[in-house]
């Protein structure tokens, strides 16, 4: 879509489930020249924080957005001029406009009289709805005081609350607000601040993007969901046999298929046999889904992230594999797009070789299960007339019990099982 100056609508792209996400940062003003795929804004959802790419070559003509402004895909975020167009002197231009507040904030006093306060000329009046103008940095370091931004004033330009305001207004005596519980009502106890450094030597090391925002999701699903699980074991000794031949036969195409991928596709036929794994909680219903689609937590150095695998019920297990394996490497670069982590209806939560026998998996909400699995071991396994060796897995299940019941979660766990022990049952 273009106007007569030949500018450019730069939208909210595809940002996958996710609606009303606010914006943390622009980057970008009129007048900036920017490259194909540089950031012009930071948004932040509740799993994510992400920039918004620019989609072309230009100058920045006009930004229809502010810090805190609530966005959705295809939303107007500003409008880019091709640089053949825009000329030099048009950038110029754009520089020097500043807008009528900009320029009561930043002229000089007249000499009649004393100049303001700096902070009182750049502070606008608060929108109580708006959240507090501030960089991530600033945010992080406000986390980690135990400061609430909506209680301080800001004297960057144009209100923007700086890590000198945040150090001023806990050095200043007020009681940090509490961090939210998310209790859900049940009044809990406020969480303890203690002084280590009385005991010790400490270090202070901020949370990752990532945890912080997962922590909070963990937190309230613990605390929402009713969970129980449930574990067991699948003998894979066969399976494990014909993974790592399968491996060997497409070792000339790179191709590496992990145990993983098989129980993606045994957990798509348990979620058809038993359609209430494969739903959601939506106050007194239950949304049954028809479609397939798998999560699945990848290790990244700033924490678990869960790509999804679309449509797993269409898919074999090279397809699978590869998938994963293109996922797993977008995860670590920290190049996950929003969409390759919407969508999900059943996630599998995987500690692989790294150890265990059973852990407590957290139900993914709005999903109502979750499978965990550990590191394969061999155990001596009675066949009727003698203990032999097999590789058992442990498998642990856990679910919404306003949901399921113990029953179903059993039935559910040895569909598994069985399909793992014979994967040709998915054939069926």
């Amino acid at each position: 879509m273009s106007t007569a100056t030949a500018a450019s609508d730069v939208l909210v792209p595809d940002i996958g489930d996710f609606s009303d996400v606010p914006i943390i940062e622009i980057l970008v003003s009129p007048g900036d020249t920017v490259a194909a795929e540089d950031p012009l804004v930071t948004l932040e959802s509740d799993k994510a924080t992400m920039d918004v790419p620019s989609p072309m070559e230009g100058v920045v003509q006009e930004v229809k957005v502010s810090v805190g402004d609530n966005v959705s895909e295809g939303t107007l975020l500003l409008t880019l001029v091709a640089p053949d167009e825009a000329g030099e002197e048009q950038a110029k231009e754009s520089l020097a406009e500043p807008t009528e507040q900009e320029t009561t904030a930043e002229e000089p006093a007249a000499d009649d009289g004393p100049a303001a306060p700096a902070a009182a000329e750049a502070t606008p009046s608060k929108d109580a709805s708006a959240p507090p103008y501030a960089s991530p940095g600033t945010r992080r370091l406000a986390r980690e005081l135990g400061v609430d931004l909506t209680q301080v004033t800001g004297s960057g330009r144009k209100g923007r609350i700086t890590g000198d305001d945040v150090r001023a207004f806990e050095e200043g005596g007020a009681a940090p607000a509490a961090a939210p519980t998310g209790d859900g009502g049940l009044e809990l106890l406020p969480w303890p601040s203690i002084d280590f450094s009385k005991y010790g030597e400490v270090e202070t090391v901020p949370l990752s993007r990532i945890r912080k925002i997962s922590g909070a999701n963990l937190a309230r699903n613990w605390v929402r969901i009713p969970h129980v699980t449930h574990n067991d074991e699948a003998d894979i000794t066969d399976l494990e046999a014909f993974r790592k031949s399968t491996n060997e036969a497409y070792k000339k195409q790179e191709v590496r298929v992990t145990m993983l991928a098989f129980l993606i596709k045994a957990c798509v036929a348990g979620l058809k046999e038993f359609p209430d794994f494969n739903a959601s909680l939506d106050g007194d219903n239950l949304i049954v889904k028809r479609y397939y689609n798998i999560g699945f937590a990848a290790d990244t150095p700033n924490g678990l992230v869960v790509p999804v695998v679309k449509n797993a019920d269409a898919k074999g297990i090279i397809e699978i594999a590869n998938e994963m394996g293109d996922l797993s490497a977008a995860a670590r670069a920290g190049k996950l797009k929003p969409g390759d982590m919407a969508g999900g209806n059943f996630t599998i939560s995987s500690l692989g070789g790294i150890g265990g026998t059973s852990f407590t998996p957290i139900v993914n909400a709005p999903e109502v299960a979750i499978l965990g699995v550990v590191r394969s071991a061999t155990k001596p396994v009675w066949d009727g007339s003698e203990f032999v060796p097999r590789l058992m897995l442990p498998l642990s299940l856990s679910y919404d019990h306003r949901v399921i019941d113990g029953a179903s979660a059993a039935r559910f766990v040895k569909y598994l099982v069985t399909t793992l022990e014979d994967m040709r049952r998915v054939l069926l």
